[in-house]
């Protein structure tokens, strides 16, 4: 019988061990992927937003536009800064139509945002003729537009604004035609958009020259874009409003760090759930070793000394669960890094990252969990020794 209770306590202290090695690399597991998530989700959004964003808080158009690029050319702090225009557009081609949004820039907008690098197909806008577009890849297959095709030209629509009576189609709309010299990707952040000269948005609004709805600037050490922000809103004055890249992109951080936070909350029960394997395989030694602590406490052994060995029993089971569990989830990683084996689709892997912060949230979440579970259930009473 004792040789079978010892067999028994073998196999629950075991088990316990293992349930909390999967629990463990699971968990590290999934924030890892979090946090190849979270690079990956700035990589996308790095294109859509500069160091810095200005505009106008009275109106779309940025009024004493010289006065505010004056400012930009004598601060230090900035590398390049650039004028947009952006706006819904209505396009047509050969009989198929999309809304899709145009965005004007001038030919220093490279110099903010390199996107004539993300270009795969054609070539990026010279800036000689102002109809001269880039177009995203996944509009421009919709459409069916020829690229670099002097044959080939789609029209863009602009509605013009205003009240009045409409006597003919020009009262309706601006429109112009374009010609597509080159695709790009638009990676969910940047789809349906043709970035176009600022001259061809200018036109199809009806705006006067050098004119802006916001200027993005790119700083020579984007760490300081706060201070940055600061000096130029004191410089530039009222009716302007400057926002840096995490404050334009506030509410998708809220989204990613609030699923970030559900996951964790959820694998945080499952390692809770997990440690009542460890509850078990310390009830299940009191009861195999019942008689040989009952002995100790007639012979005078503390009561204190023996709940201390229970507690150690069960820190011993924690600590071997969260090393191996952690060395596995390790593993499991670096398999996906080097294998790139789980997909999300076809092309794209599921991104991971291994930082140690991650390590230290997984192994003071379990322990926490295995320390007080530890506590509680070595708490043995003298009586329920004693007792036959």
């Amino acid at each position: 019988m004792a040789k079978k209770g010892s067999t028994a306590v073998t196999f629950i202290t075991w088990l316990a061990v293992g349930a909390m090695t999967v629990a463990v690399a699971a968990m590290f597991v999934i924030i890892s992927v979090f946090s190849g998530l979270e690079d990956l989700n700035k990589d996308l959004i790095s294109n859509l937003h500069a160091d810095l964003t200005l505009k106008s808080t009275s109106g779309k158009t940025i009024k004493n536009l010289d006065n505010v690029t004056r400012i930009l050319s004598k601060n230090k702090e900035i590398s390049s800064f650039s004028r947009v225009i952006e706006e819904k557009v209505y396009i047509s081609f050969n009989g198929k139509g999309d809304i899709a949004y145009l965005r004007g820039v001038d030919s220093a907008y490279v110099n903010v945002n390199p996107i004539n690098k993300e270009v795969f197909y054609g070539t990026y806008p010279s800036f000689k003729y102002s109809n001269e577009v880039l177009m995203e890849n996944s509009l421009d297959n919709r459409l069916s537009i020829p690229v670099d095709s002097s044959n080939h030209y789609a029209t863009i629509f602009m509605p013009k604004p205003g009240t009045g009576i409409i006597s003919k189609e020009e009262d309706i709309y601006n429109k112009r035609d374009i010609l597509v010299t080159g695709v790009f990707p638009g990676k969910d952040q940047l789809d349906n958009y043709i970035i176009s000269p600022i001259e061809l948005a200018e036109e199809l609004l009806s705006l006067p020259k050098k004119s802006a709805y916001q200027i993005v600037i790119k700083l020579k050490n984007p760490e300081n874009a706060d201070a940055v922000k600061q000096s130029l809103l004191s410089s530039i004055g009222k009716n302007i409003e400057i926002k840096t890249k995490e404050e334009e992109n506030a509410a998708f951080w809220k989204m990613i760090n609030t699923e970030k936070l559900f996951i964790y909350l959820i694998f945080a029960l499952v390692i809770f759930i997990t440690t009542f394997n460890l509850a078990g395989a310390i009830i299940i030694l009191q009861l195999d070793k019942k008689e040989q602590a009952k002995s100790l406490i007639s012979l005078g052994f503390p009561l204190s000394h023996l709940r201390m060995t229970y507690f150690y029993t069960g820190l011993l089971i924690v600590v071997s669960g969260v090393i191996t569990g952690l060395i596995l989830g390790t593993a499991l990683c670096y398999f996906q890094l080097y294998t790139e084996f789980f997909r999300a689709n076809e092309v794209l892997p599921f991104p991971v990252k291994i930082v140690g912060k991650n390590y230290l949230i997984v192994a003071l979440t379990a322990s926490l969990f295995g320390i007080a579970i530890s506590w509680l259930f070595s708490k043995i009473s003298k009586e329920y020794i004693t007792k036959n």
